[in-house]
């Protein structure tokens, strides 16, 4: 599955972006994931809080979806 380039300058739904980076399964399990991936990099962590995320947020502002790109590269 072959998504446009991510627009950096926008909102994002946490589901929204979680199914851009991990396309073949369900949103739920998605979400998950990148919850996961989130709560095992500390750095990530560290790196969210500064931009004000807060667990369980369903909307990320592109300066959280920014730091999410640059942690984890282009979904």
């Amino acid at each position: 599955m072959n998504h446009p380039e991510i627009n950096l300058h926008r909102a994002w739904g946490f589901q929204e972006l979680a199914v851009r980076y991990c396309p073949y399964v369900r949103p739920h399990s998605a979400t998950n994931q990148l919850r996961r991936w989130i709560l095992h990099s500390h750095e990530l962590q560290n790196k969210l809080s500064a931009c004000h995320y807060t667990p369980g947020q369903k909307i990320l502002t592109p300066r959280q979806v920014r730091c999410l790109v640059d942690h984890l590269g282009e979904p």
